[in-house]
């Protein structure tokens, strides 16, 4: 959790650098969405493979590089007045932040049993909520500065956590195999992907999740640039918004475990029916109080990204412990595959209309996609391939 929440300084500051880059390059915000879009499509490409990877190999030494590698990215692109050189630099930076999500997932897998995990699940999801909110506050400080100190000094942090996170951090306990917990996979890489693929229900889960991502990304990537364009009082409302996604994150871990008996996808469709609610709203009948719009704000990010705590579990759950780093990173493939696209889409349409308003309407339907499609697994019969035994919440998926 300590590292983790750290690691969103080296990608979630580049909204904020958005509109001073559209406007030192002199290209649109169009152009800015395909930046992003780079990235993400690096982090979902990184995703598929460091997934598997983190099945096999040391996760603790993962983590650890792919940050410091990060942070040399971002410090890096603060130095390049090149359009191209930015979009390569991001491009590799999507890549080395892929290569923490799947490790650490791997890590909780291996050290607390199923009965734990949403709990475990919900905790580290809350502490990259929460890296948002650092990330949001250190980049309000210095987006009146420079563009070129948000790629700067907040990956400071980053590194400095990765290499605590190195030094004090054990992959599994040393009797893992004798408390029950995750061992690595016994068959070939190939394998594990092929478990995954085979698993209809898992790849349904994949795409409820591609599109929760792409609204919570709508979110995360275009409400700076939205607050931007009005003044310098309202961007501090902006900062409701990680603040909703961290306070999401753990407690829909605990409504999962709790309100719905660890039934993930009824609480994943209550979710996402109340983002694209919320989202809706805040399109439909534009506020000029802050104390009323800073609600609507924590409330999106409240339910746009807490349900990402219910995905998770659903990858031991679905696929088997030995499965657990492929799966998560095939899930994050998905997300982040889907957030790319998504990123140009929005650019486009705050271009075309001229109002920066329209990313809430566009929230709201993909949320809404995101909380039918996840309604889809009840009809398929479920698919368990994995040399373990199935888990508890694998009753309650069935029901």
């Amino acid at each position: 959790m300590f590292c983790y929440l750290f690691f969103y300084t080296g990608r979630h500051n580049f909204g904020w650098a958005a509109k001073e880059l559209s406007q030192a390059l002199q290209v649109s915000y169009e152009k800015i969405g395909w930046v992003s879009f780079a990235m993400l499509i690096g982090y979902a490409l990184g995703q598929l493979i460091n997934g598997n990877l983190a099945d096999r190999c040391s996760p603790k030494h993962m983590i650890t590089a792919g940050g410091l590698l990060s942070a040399a990215a971002n410090i890096m692109i603060s130095f390049s007045d090149s359009f191209t050189m930015i979009l390569l630099l991001w491009t590799f930076n999507g890549y080395f932040q892929s290569m923490a999500w799947a490790s650490g997932s791997r890590i909780i897998a291996n050290w607390w049993p199923p009965r734990q995990r949403g709990l475990a699940y919900g905790m580290y999801t809350m502490a990259a909520g929460t890296s948002s909110i650092i990330t949001y506050l250190c980049s309000i400080l210095l987006v009146q500065d420079s563009w070129r100190n948000l790629f700067r000094i907040p990956v400071l942090f980053m590194a400095g956590a990765c290499i605590i996170f190195f030094l004090l951090v054990k992959n599994k306990p040393d009797q893992a195999t004798d408390t029950g917990m995750a061992e690595a996979p016994k068959g070939n890489w190939k394998q594990s992907y092929l478990i995954a693929l085979a698993n209809k229900r898992f790849l349904i889960v994949c795409l409820s999740i591609g599109f929760q991502s792409m609204a919570r990304y709508g979110l995360v990537f275009w409400i700076p640039l939205y607050f931007l364009s009005k003044s310098n009082t309202d961007v501090w409302i902006s900062l409701l918004l990680p603040i909703g996604m961290a306070t999401g994150a753990i407690s829909f871990g605990f409504i999962s475990d709790r309100l719905f008996r660890s039934d993930s996808i009824r609480s994943i469709a209550l979710g996402m029916s109340l983002c694209a609610t919320v989202s809706f709203a805040l399109f439909l009948f534009p506020m000029h109080q802050p104390f009323l719009i800073g609600l609507f704000v924590f409330l999106a990010g409240f339910f746009a990204y807490g349900p990402q705590a219910n995905f998770w579990p659903l990858s031991p759950a679905l696929l088997g412990q030995a499965h657990v780093g492929t799966g998560t990173g095939i899930m994050n493939m998905c997300a982040y595959l889907f957030a790319a696209l998504g990123e140009p889409l929005m650019g486009k349409l705050i271009d075309h209309t001229g109002n920066k308003g329209i990313i809430f309407l566009a929230v709201a339907i993909i949320a809404l996609l995101s909380a039918v499609t996840i309604l889809l697994t009840r009809l398929v019969k479920i698919t368990l391939h994995t040399e373990t035994p199935p888990i508890q919440t694998l009753e309650t998926i069935n029901s």
